[in-house]
């Protein structure tokens, strides 16, 4: 030991570095790109791959031709230096120039997969579920421990927390993913729990978001009744799930923006719906108390209606015994008329002065001489009495 050579991780690192530089120079490397970075400060950050191997790069923005768009897939040549970042030890490419060799494997899958399902119809806005304004209940696919999972209820907690949500866990990566999505979908459309939901996953490459460039994928959604929102990677992301869904959200955190009601703007609708039915309710009041206390000005105790009732009572009572007094005395007057009347005209007051009435036999009153005959019996009525005498002669 005591002649060894002793060196720091920092000299360590250089040497490798140089070795690296002075040995392999610059170098052409052909590949596809992935986990592709695009700095604030304008540099690319990405790997080359293959079948079985993939190295680090660096695309510093003064070497880049600015015209030139590289996308996730693409197979590429790049001119590059080989190198050592030496702050981590990692191997590098330091990118010089690039040149399009032709897309990749799996963006070429991808594009096929999408100009399938386009023609037959899967993309068609016709297709398309309307999302629930209001919805009942929420599902989320995706995996229970990822960062679009808390995203989701981080922005549900804000906007409208009463939503109940449930969660369906999958894995989102990987090459079992795709199989346990499709279930995860079929599940939730088996319970009719939720009537609408979110299929999610935070940023990756390309490989990483494969599972939801599965045409089995795709069909699931296609076929599902329940409304789907996409909310997978990131803005710039595109998936074949995304053209399948309901309705595409370019984040997961913008995809729980799109399903969840504004609570606030709901409660202070609701806050001026609240103010303007208490004035309602107000007015009404006011108007219906105007209204009773004209009414109770207007309406008399039922002791006033009787007393009122039991005077005009009497008033009548009266009026009826002074007309009933009125023409006792009007049918006595009348009565007394008659009685003198008949008084006048009664044979008995004929009687009274001096007269008799004759009559025969046979009850006839006799007027003249001519109707007797000797020894006819006859009855003489007098004021007081009767006379039977009979007739002696002519």
């Amino acid at each position: 030991m005591s002649n060894a050579t002793i060196y720091t991780v920092s000299k360590l690192n250089q040497g490798a570095r140089l070795l690296l530089e002075e040995g392999l120079g610059t170098i052409w490397v052909e590949g596809e790109i992935s986990n592709l970075i695009r700095a604030s400060s304008g540099h690319l950050y990405f790997s080359l791959k293959d079948e079985t191997a993939q190295v680090r790069c660096a695309y510093f923005r003064g070497r880049r031709n600015q015209q030139n768009t590289w996308t996730q897939g693409m197979q590429v040549l790049a001119c590059a230096r080989v190198s050592l970042y030496e702050p981590r030890g990692d191997f590098q490419l330091i990118v010089e120039s690039l040149e399009e060799a032709g897309l990749g494997a799996l963006n070429q899958a991808f594009e096929v997969l999408k100009a399938k399902l386009l023609a037959e119809g899967l993309f068609a806005a016709e297709h398309k579920q309307d999302l629930p304004a209001y919805p009942r209940c929420l599902g989320v696919i995706t995996s229970p421990t990822g960062a679009a999972i808390r995203d989701i209820l981080h922005v549900l907690a804000r906007r409208y927390p009463v939503l109940p949500v449930v969660i369906y866990p999958t894995l989102v990566q990987g090459a079992s993913a795709a199989g346990q999505i499709v279930k995860a979908i079929a599940l939730a459309e088996q319970h009719q729990r939720c009537d609408v939901l979110i299929l999610a996953r935070g940023g990756g490459s390309l490989e990483d978001l494969w599972p939801f460039n599965e045409e089995i994928v795709a069909r699931m959604i296609f076929n599902c009744t329940i409304p789907i929102i996409s909310g997978i990677g990131h803005e710039i992301d595109f998936t074949i799930a995304d053209f399948v869904a309901d309705v595409r959200a370019p984040t997961p955190s913008a995809a729980a923006e799109l399903v969840s009601p504004d609570g606030e703007g709901l409660q202070a609708y609701c806050q001026q719906i609240d103010v303007r039915l208490t004035q309602l309710i107000t007015h009404r009041i006011n108007v219906k108390r105007q209204r009773w206390q004209t009414l109770t000005q207007r309406l008399r105790h039922p002791r006033e209606r009787l007393q009122y009732f039991a005077q005009k009572l009497d008033e009548q009572t009266h009026r009826l015994m002074a007309a009933g007094q009125k023409l006792a005395l009007k049918r006595a007057h009348q009565l007394s008329l008659s009685t003198q009347t008949l008084q006048t005209l009664s044979p008995y007051a004929t009687l009274q002065r001096g007269y008799a009435i004759v009559k025969n036999a046979h009850g006839a009153i006799v007027r003249s001489p001519t109707q007797v005959k000797a020894n006819d019996r006859l009855t003489t009525t007098v004021y007081d009495g009767e006379i039977v005498s009979r007739v002696e002669g002519e």
